[in-house]
């Protein structure tokens, strides 16, 4: 039987979701009864303009530990089973898997909410840094969708 209330988490150059899944699924019990996952992926084409890369910067020890204070706390606030987020590091290209966020618990409202509590958390609080590189530029992305011209030094 798996561990009760598992976390992993973690900062990867490159994010293979089925690989990811066959690992989560292999640690839960037969207590869950759900599990529900978000794979991000690099948008090809913003505000009409061609994306060339986005380049994912993180500060550890800081943007892991970031990771694991917001599993740890969704885990005991919603009562779920296990959390599972890891997040791309480096350089990633249009149509890449970037994210991946699982969730587990005994029954499908709580998987639901979980996740996509997990997922606003993530996107808020992480300490990641996101360079969008575009045919028009260099932008920093800051929370969901505000981008600031890179400025050059």
């Amino acid at each position: 039987m798996a561990q009760k209330g598992f976390i992993r988490v973690g900062f990867v150059e490159k994010i293979e979701p089925a690989q990811l899944l066959g690992d989560f699924l292999g640690s839960l019990g037969t207590e869950a009864g759900a599990v529900t996952i978000f794979t991000g992926r690099i948008k090809g084409n913003i505000e009409g303009k061609k994306v060339n890369s986005l380049v994912y910067e993180a500060a550890e020890p800081y943007s892991t530990q970031s990771l694991e204070k917001i599993a740890r706390e969704e885990l005991e606030k919603n009562g779920l089973l296990g959390i599972m987020i890891y997040h791309k590091k480096g350089e990633a290209f249009p149509g890449e898997p970037v994210l991946f966020i699982a969730v587990a618990s005994v029954s499908r409202k709580e998987a639901m909410h979980g996740l996509s509590t997990v997922l606003e958390r993530v996107k808020h609080e992480a300490y990641v840094w996101k360079l969008e590189k575009r045919e028009d530029g260099d932008y920093w992305i800051i929370g969901d969708s505000k981008r600031v011209p890179k400025k050059d030094s």
